[in-house]
């Protein structure tokens, strides 16, 4: 699916994504990232894949040194849920979050980033 939106020239946005990759601002990236207004971060979450398992609340904490007030964690064509102790960090920090599908988080963070909220997204990809 592409998703386009042209009125933020210098801002992250998903411009499309598939089962493999994410297209940021028209660029193509594979893997888990985390993605911001401003940086994406393409080393995301190593371990992590479709089913969480691997997630690690170190994972969810590098959400915090990009500035999120928000994060928004796009868990592959199901939406899934960690552990409810990884969140703990995510909850003390006062860090805003969800877990949703591919589709729902993209639409959900370009909403986000278009108003200027200190939103990140993370992308776990299916294995």
């Amino acid at each position: 699916m592409k998703l386009y939106q042209d009125n933020h020239a210098n801002t992250n946005v998903i411009t499309g994504y598939g089962d493999d990759h994410v297209m940021i601002s028209k660029t193509r990236h594979e893997g888990n990232v985390l993605v911001s207004a401003v940086q994406v971060v393409s080393d995301w979450a190593p371990n992590a894949g479709g089913d969480l398992a691997g997630l690690s609340a170190e994972d969810l904490a590098r959400a915090a040194e990009l500035g999120a007030e928000i994060l928004i964690v796009g868990t592959g064509r199901r939406q899934r849920f960690p552990h409810p102790q990884l969140l703990r960090g995510l909850i003390e920090a006062r860090i805003g979050f969800e877990f949703m599908d591919f589709a729902a988080a993209c639409r959900t963070y370009n909403i986000l980033v278009a108003e200027g909220r200190a939103v990140v997204l993370g992308l776990l990809h299916e294995r």
